[in-house]
Order: structure tokens, then sequence, then C-alpha cells
């Protein structure tokens, strides 16, 4: 064999190891599984409150439950005009009158409805119940916003009832009434109402009489719901209750826990503050 053709008989072997040396495709079975799909992370968990006052929610065909609608009726055509009056308070003269279960009813029923978006904060700095009340457990909330450790999107909390949201009380502060007559107060229910121009925001406040802090907040807002329990608050207590919240848009009184008659039955009433005195029970 000549010298060239060993030449051409090496180069010949050389391109057969070539080609013997490029990998084989794999089988189908063989390849790299595609990468996992993200994982799918489910809305948010539906509170499950069992406090037999929730009416709105445990026992909606109750003659209560009725009644909380009658109010949130009546409520939706004084907030409703030319500028959605959407900021609202419910207070009270003394402690324990009903008023964050007031507010808390209300939310429910406003949220239920089709037409309404809510967000019902816990003003209550001294005395937080909302949590409590929705099984909830503490977190941050508007003491945190106000001393600005917190952003407002980052306290809030979906509870999957209809189209309401809260925002707890969130840390303990020493000084509440200096907080809620500052311009950060100002400034948050300001920034609130044009955040979320097409919800109500409904704040759970403190008692008028004991606590300086509800006064400052009532002339932030666009109304006051004032909430009266027979027998516990005296007429000089609501006298002087609503003679503090002069010169603040008093929508109206929540008459709470009223007997009529001889009857066992209790009812809740509504009065409107302007000329109209409409009742309502509720």
């Amino acid at each position: 064999m000549s010298r060239i053709e060993k030449a051409m008989e090496k180069a010949a072997r050389l391109r057969e190891q070539d080609v013997d040396a490029v990998p084989a495709v794999p089988p189908p079975a063989e390849r790299e599984a595609p990468a996992a799909p993200p994982v799918f992370t489910p809305p948010e968990r539906t509170l499950t409150p069992s406090h037999p006052f929730l009416v709105n929610l445990l026992d909606p065909r109750s003659p209560a439950a009725e009644e909380y609608r009658k109010l949130k009726g009546t409520l939706v055509k004084l907030t409703k005009g030319e500028k959605f009056r959407n900021t609202l308070m419910v207070t009270s003269a003394v402690p324990n009158e009903g008023k964050s279960l007031t507010a808390l009813n209300l939310a429910i029923s406003l949220a239920q409805e089709l037409d309404y978006t809510v967000l019902l904060i816990d003003g209550d700095l001294r005395r937080p119940s909302l949590h409590r009340y929705l099984d909830v457990e503490e977190g941050p909330g508007l003491g945190d916003v106000l001393l600005g450790e917190a952003d407002i999107p980052e306290t809030l909390v979906a509870t999957g009832i209809g189209k309401l949201s809260i925002m707890r009380a969130g840390r303990p502060v020493e000084n509440p009434a200096e907080l809620f007559s500052s311009q950060k107060m100002r400034g948050l229910v300001e920034e609130m109402k044009n955040r979320y121009p097409d919800r109500f925001i409904i704040f759970d406040t403190p008692p008028l009489l004991p606590f300086a802090e509800t006064r400052s907040l009532a002339n932030l807002v666009d109304g006051v719901l004032f909430v009266v329990m027979e027998r516990l608050a005296s007429q000089a207590n609501i006298r002087e209750g609503i003679e503090s919240l002069k010169g603040c848009p008093l929508l109206g009184i929540v008459y709470n826990a009223a007997t009529l008659g001889e009857s066992d039955h209790t009812y809740y009433y509504y009065r409107e503050s302007g000329p109209e005195k409409a009742k309502a029970r509720q």
C-alpha cells in the first residue's frame, strides 16, 4: 500500500471515530423533564367566626339581621350624592354599648351586597376587639401605620366574607389621643379616601366620654353613627356625647337593645339626626 493510500485510510478511520463520539439523542423517556409549573397559591381562606351576635353572618334570616339590613339601606341613602361620603365611624358615649358589634354587623351586611366593598378598621387602640369577634390572630394594623412601621396594604386582612377586609388595631401605643389628632392621622384618612374611593371605610372607635381621640377622628370622617344602649348610658351621658360631636357630621343614632312594651323581644332603632326623623327598627 502506497503512502498516500495509508494516509487516506487513516483519515477515514478518524472520521468514523468522530461520528461515534457524537452522543446519540436520548429517547423521550430519558430526556430531562420540563421544569415544574409554579405552585398555585389558593385564595385567602374564609373566616368562620362563631360569636353568636354576628347575626348577619350566622343567622341572616333573623329579625335582628333584617334590621341591620334596614340600617344599611338608610346609611347608603345618606352617603350617596354628588360625592360619595365613604369614610364613617361608629362610636358611643360610654363603654359596652355595642358599638363594635354594630360596626361589624353593618360592615358584613354592606359587604354581602354585590355593589359594595368594605374596609372595617379597628380604631380602638386601647381595647381592640374586632380580631376577637372574627377569630383572627393579632397582627400589624392601624397603630403600626400611624407610627410609620407598616404601609396600609401590609395591614389589610381579607375575610372571605363578601367583599369585607379589615385592618386590625395593631401594636399597642402609649399616646392614641396624640396620634389621632396628628397630621399623620389626617393624612391617613385622606389617603384611604383617595386610595379606595369606591368602598366604605368604617372606623370602630373608642367611646367618646372617656377618651379624647374619638373626637379628633369625628372631625375627619364623612359621617358618624352614635350607638346608645338602653338602660346603660344615662341621659346626661347621651347629651354630653352628642354635644361633643357638635360640628361633626352626625348621621344618626342607633338605639341598641330597646325593649318594647311587655314583649321580651329586643330591638334596635335608628334615628336620623337631620330634619327628617325617620325611624327604622334595627
